[in-house]
């Protein structure tokens, strides 16, 4: 009951949903980086939520399976055949014992999953089973998967019901929700309006620790220097170059950068699928806005789980 990795592509990786309540200890949740189409591909094939899962980034690979099983492709479209017969995403989809599952570019965003039914069987380190590269903690050693590794599949007895997804929330990739963070004033209104106004181009320095922007630069009003403090998921940084800088999955917890504002939770999992050379522009909302928009996205996830 096992997956053997003959090829792991660019940067591949195991994830789940992160390893949460650890960031007083400097270990942030990492996880995959979008956790919403992580979710539906368990669900696709019956597995719980956060079963372990395999996160590929830009470039795939091949894995062959020793048993039959069910397996489901999520997140942006990459080239994915089986023994050469291409496979559609958000499908539960049989694999045999011996068949070759080969998943080559992106022809989207930066990040698709592959969900097996009874997930990955790998030890738990911190509560979680979620590679987090910058550490070097969890996964399989700490690190992206490597030619010949073996990978066990769980036990998929107390698996769910498969469910089928019957509509696809319609995501915009041209822009990002936002709120004013804890040191929004900062800058002042006609920084804020650059800010807003302008397109940002994703920078080829990002990576699962932040996503780098290049645009016009920003200038700092309040120089003031801050002493250090936590820096949540999605916290949009300012050092002082001037180019902002979204914290993510593997972010440090804590940092001196004037925090001007934050994506809120719906969109987070778009962050996950930028990619270098990506454009998009910040929308500012309220936190009313946030809340709801949260709201909506998780009861979409409840009513997939509920009905497909």
């Amino acid at each position: 009951m096992s997956i053997k990795i003959l090829n792991p592509g660019l940067q591949t990786t195991i994830q789940d949903l992160g390893r949460n309540g650890y960031s007083h200890y400097g270990i942030s949740s990492s996880g995959a980086a979008d956790d919403l189409s992580f979710r539906l591909g368990n669900l696709i094939v019956g597995n719980k939520e956060n079963l372990a899962g395999i996160e590929m980034t830009l470039v795939g690979g091949d894995f062959r399976f020793d048993i039959d099983t069910n397996i489901s492709l999520t997140g942006s479209k990459f080239d994915a055949k089986i023994d050469g017969e291409s496979l559609h995403f958000y499908k539960n989809t049989s694999i045999q014992s011996g068949q070759v599952l080969s998943i080559g570019q992106s022809m989207q965003g930066s990040r698709c999953y592959l969900a097996i039914r009874g997930g990955i069987d790998i030890n738990n380190v911190l509560s979680a089973k979620t590679t987090h590269l910058t550490s070097k903690m969890g996964g399989l050693n700490g690190r992206s998967l490597k030619k010949n590794d073996v990978l066990k599949i769980g036990d998929d007895q107390k698996s769910l019901k498969p469910i089928i997804v019957n509509k696809l929330l319609d995501i915009d990739m041209s822009k990002l929700l936002i709120i004013k963070g804890l040191q929004s004033d900062y800058i002042s209104k006609s920084t804020w309006q650059t800010f807003l106004s302008q397109k940002y181009i994703v920078s080829n320095l990002s990576n699962r620790m932040g996503i780098r922007l290049e645009g016009r630069s920003l200038k700092l009003d309040n120089e003031n220097e801050i002493i250090t403090e936590g820096v949540p998921l999605g916290a949009i940084q300012l050092p002082s170059n001037g180019f902002p800088i979204i914290s993510f999955v593997e972010h440090q917890t804590t940092g001196g950068y004037p925090k001007i504002a934050s994506v809120i939770t719906s969109e987070l999992h778009k962050v996950g699928q930028l990619k270098p050379g990506d454009k998009f522009q910040f929308e500012l909302v309220s936190l009313e806005k946030a809340e709801t928009l949260r709201y909506e996205r998780e009861i979409y996830v409840k009513r997939i789980a509920d009905h497909g």
